[in-house]
């Protein structure tokens, strides 16, 4: 057939349900006869990785990894053969010889991200095997070979998975691809728990010699049903052949997360890139039709990054591709649980594509998208420092997948708070000084406060100056109260960070800069200052004495103390009132002297422990006035 021909065909190839195996051996015993055109094998490399989560098995195909890896010689099959190759290889397809012929590969053609991609996998499969450093991973390696097949795919994902309301149109031509309208359903997106070799065997009433033979004696999926079974027979699981189907299987997400195999989650982000890829433009081009169904989907993913503690790369490149064009309200909750999942990486990187458009929308939406989008940095944080505290204690051990020093991952971390607390001054200017607001921004210091000695990490960095002076001076008594909790937790961050830099100097990586024990040295006078010895804001600040006048405070500059806080002000006079409740008035300035012990043991009563700790901790009782 000539070649016109053979494109129709190879553009036709939809399956019903699913791919035989023999027969995509078959087509691919055609390509070594020699007659087929450049274009044509590029075409069926396309078809083969678009088709290639409905193919039923893949155990012969495997066997032809070799004959695949000899066609990367090829310069214009190369970038979809590595592709192919990216989500057939094993830990036993790596060998020196194949990792010797990637690599004059790349010295001829140069970083190429189809080849890094392979590297980057034989790497993890043999670290021995490759000397020569990498890129940090890429978001996305390969162009997406499906664009030809979207909405013939999208039907066949239907077909198996129960009857639709309308006929599905198969586009064969990008120039023609128009998002379906259909009944979208989670549950038909994501597939079926399959195994290939279980429905073989279903049809059948007896299986042949042959198929007795060519058993691996591996459980099928359909016969896993509980946690013990899956201790018993972990060694002899058969996965599904669409890696999506995991999704809803918490004992097969047990699996992904035991074995550690990098070959089944990236068979996994395959399947999800192309899913949310797909169906976001749908989403959108429908104007936000069947929202809840979508929505339940993006759970099922989320639930999944939860239950495995690690974020999704697809899901990763989704948010970059979405943010830009997401108004904030569709899919809120969603969005922002995937954007405190985004696994670790260069915040300069980052910054860019995606907390750029963030800090726009931060601006201009309501409060309390702003505290939902802090409350979202705050799980963002936690989870970038689970993971660098593990990172640092598996160094010794093993090679680290994040590839960076710890120097450059504490500038990263140090980058996210400044980031957030940019975003933290500028919004309570914009929101008046919000009490609801700043709570959730002590929040998130809160967590800050505490890297160095939770977290094992050598970096301390303290709030901004706008957020703490809106925090001392703040009229709710629980700001003050965290303040002084987080202060106090600041402090011993340093004193154990400093002891620690006189001992093990020569090992750390990143020093902790005079200015910040400076800074924080200033915040404790200030506040000190005006919780204790009546002195507050004796440098750096000044009021307009006319402004003084109105207060018709005689002696300002003495007058701000733990008794006459505007935050603790109702707190003096209950506890003057306790002693003569029949008093019409009372006079908090008689509070001094052991009457001044009396009363700070009353708000140590009343709950106040970040008061309690930071007093206790930075105070010495003998200056009570």
């Amino acid at each position: 057939l000539g070649t016109a021909v053979n494109t129709r065909i190879l553009k036709c190839m939809i399956p019903t349900t699913l791919v035989s195996e023999e027969s995509v051996v078959k087509a691919i015993s055609w390509l070594c006869v020699g007659k087929c055109s450049g274009n044509t094998k590029v075409l069926f490399y396309r078809w083969l990785v678009a088709m290639f989560d409905f193919i039923d098995q893949k155990e012969q195909i495997n066997l032809l990894y070799g004959f695949f890896f000899a066609s990367l010689q090829d310069d214009a099959l190369c970038p979809y053969v590595c592709h192919l190759l990216y989500l057939l290889t094993k830990k036993d397809n790596v060998k020196p010889f194949r990792v010797r012929k990637l690599l004059d590969l790349q010295a001829k053609m140069g970083m190429q991200p189809h080849l890094q991609a392979l590297l980057s996998l034989y790497k993890f499969f043999a670290p021995t095997l490759i000397s020569v450093s990498l890129p940090i991973r890429k978001k996305i390696y390969f162009k997406n070979s499906k664009d030809l097949w979207d909405s013939a795919v999208l039907a066949v994902r239907l077909r198996n998975h129960g009857p639709f309301s309308e006929p599905l149109k198969l586009t064969l031509s990008p120039a023609d691809l128009h998002p379906l309208k259909r009944k979208w359903n989670s549950h038909s997106v994501i597939p079926r728990l399959n195994s290939g070799n279980y429905a073989k065997g279903q049809g059948k009433k007896e299986m042949s010699l042959s198929d007795h033979l060519s058993c691996n004696r591996s459980l099928p999926l359909e016969q896993l049903q509980s946690f013990p079974l899956l201790l018993k027979n972990i060694h002899c699981l058969e996965l599904p052949s669409q890696m999506g189907s995991v999704l809803n299987n918490s004992l097969l997400l047990h699996y992904i997360n035991c074995v550690r195999d990098e070959s089944l989650l990236l068979r996994l982000y395959h399947w999800l890139s192309q899913i949310l890829q797909e169906e976001c433009i749908w989403y959108k081009v429908n104007d936000y039709e069947h929202g809840k169904e979508f929505t339940n989907f993006l759970d099922t993913v989320i639930r999944a990054e939860c239950f495995l503690q690690e974020g999704f790369y697809s899901c990763e490149a989704f948010l970059y591709k979405s943010i830009p064009l997401w108004d904030g309200l569709c899919c809120r909750s969603q969005f922002l649980q995937l954007v405190s999942w985004i696994p670790f990486s260069s915040f300069s990187e980052v910054k860019p594509l995606l907390f750029d458009h963030l800090a726009q929308l931060f601006f201009t939406s309501t409060i309390y998208f702003k505290c939902s989008v802090l409350q979202s940095l705050k799980e963002l944080l936690q989870n970038w420092l689970l993971w660098l505290s593990m990172d640092v204690h598996m160094k010794p051990t093993m090679s680290s997948p994040l590839e960076t020093t710890l120097g450059e991952s504490m500038n990263s971390v140090s980058a996210l708070i400044h980031y957030v607390g940019w975003l933290s001054t500028t919004a309570m200017r914009l929101e008046n000084n919000s009490t609801f607001l700043l709570h959730f921004i002590l929040d998130f210091f809160e967590k800050v406060c505490d890297i160095y000695i939770n977290h094992d990490l050598p970096l301390v960095v303290l709030l901004p100056p706008g957020i703490f002076y809106s925090s001392l001076l703040s009229l709710d008594t629980s700001i003050v109260n965290q303040l002084c909790y987080i202060m106090y937790r600041y402090h011993k961050n340093l004193i154990a960070a400093k002891k620690n830099e006189l001992v093990q100097k020569a090992r750390s990586e990143f020093s902790f800069s005079s200015k910040t024990c400076q800074q924080f040295n200033h915040y404790l006078t200030t506040m000190v200052g005006c919780l204790w010895t009546s002195k507050p804001f004796e440098k750096g600040i000044y009021i307009d004495p006319k402004i003084l006048e109105k207060t018709g405070v005689v002696q300002f500059k003495n007058s701000l103390n733990i008794v006459h806080h505007p935050s603790l002000l109702s707190y003096a006079a209950s506890f003057l009132l306790q002693e003569s409740p029949e008093k019409r008035t009372v006079n908090v300035s008689s509070i001094q002297g052991k009457k001044w012990n009396w009363y700070l043991d009353y708000l140590f009563s009343e709950g106040l422990q970040g008061l309690k700790f930071f007093i206790r901790r930075s105070i010495h009782h003998s200056s009570v006035p």
